[in-house]
């Protein structure tokens, strides 16, 4: 038997409240990065711990007893408090930092990403660093619910009351047309990216408010697959000038020109919760604002001259 059996821990309350917003031990297993049974195990220890069962493990989806209706009432307070007490001492010395689990908006994996981690790993020798990129509405779901610490992403909206941002990049959209052709706007079809994400919807929101009709015949979610079509003469597209980041081969047979309707940007922010470490998310902006300066804005502007004032490294 486990020696932990009969004790509360603060993992145990962590899966408590994941499997109780989740509804069931393999939904909080695959979101909490855990086995089932570990899950469950956790469950009948803390429930052997208070005394009392929390969870009507026979329902589905699983419910909560008057015990867990409790427990669940308190739960977030404990966590609460104790995120705050780890915000605090890692305060004292980041250098000492046991873990920083970051997310970054996948625009930047090639560039931006490498060089941060390098950074950072010379500076907290002592730090593990787990790493996921991925689109922003992701990394903000895995950071809200504390499966990542810190994320880079794209902000297109007022900020929920649990979050800290800080503003690192205006990111205006851009026209994206095959080499020579500037008058695919006119005569080819736009190739949309996905609207199942908050970008593509932002986009079709913008072009529906300036009269442009789309017809949805293209609708993509890799930056990839939108340029090499682009490149290949079968349509045009509107990304983020960070989106061009991601041409790589096909960057000599693609141009970037304004969009041809009114100015359109969003804004690259660090994000971490309220009672994160503050001082770790001063310690990445330091960071992130002269790389992306150097391997984002400068190269851009270099290629897209009309650029200049509209992408640009806030501080």
């Amino acid at each position: 038997m486990s020696d932990k059996v009969g004790k509360l821990t603060l993992w145990g309350v962590e899966v408590f409240l994941t499997a109780a917003e989740e509804g069931s031990v393999s939904a909080a297993a695959k979101r909490l990065g855990a086995s089932p049974s570990a899950i469950s195990q956790q469950i009948s220890n803390l429930e052997t711990a208070l005394g009392a069962e929390l969870l009507n493990r026979r329902e589905r989806p699983m419910t909560l007893t008057p015990a867990g209706r409790v427990l669940r009432r308190r739960a977030q307070s404990i966590l609460l408090e104790a995120a705050s007490v780890r915000s605090e001492i890692a305060g004292l010395d980041l250098s000492q930092l046991a873990q920083l689990r970051l997310g970054m908006v996948e625009d930047f994996e090639t560039t931006v990403t490498p060089s941060l981690i390098a950074t950072m790993a010379g500076t907290l020798t002592s730090t593990q660093f787990e790493l996921e990129t991925g689109p922003s509405h992701r990394l903000i779901d895995r950071l809200e619910n504390r499966a990542l610490d810190v994320i880079v992403a794209a902000d297109f909206g007022t900020p929920a009351a649990w979050m800290e941002q800080h503003a690192l990049l205006d990111d205006p959209f851009v026209a994206v047309v095959p080499k020579g052709n500037k008058d695919a706007v006119e005569s080819l079809p736009l190739i949309q990216y996905t609207r199942r994400h908050a970008m593509g919807r932002v986009l079709a929101e913008h072009l529906a408010r300036e009269g442009m009709h789309l017809t949805g015949r293209f609708e993509m979610d890799s930056y990839r697959a939108i340029l090499a079509m682009v490149a290949g003469g079968a349509g045009w597209t509107i990304l983020s000038a960070l989106g061009v980041l991601n041409a790589g081969r096909y960057a000599e047979d693609i141009e970037v020109i304004a969009l041809p309707v009114a100015p359109l940007s969003r804004r690259i922010v660090l994000t971490i919760r309220r009672d994160g470490v503050q001082e770790m998310a001063q310690e990445i902006s330091a960071h992130l604002r002269p790389l992306l300066d150097e391997q984002v804005v400068k190269p851009l502007l270099a290629q897209s001259p009309f650029l200049k004032g509209r992408l640009q490294v806030l501080n």
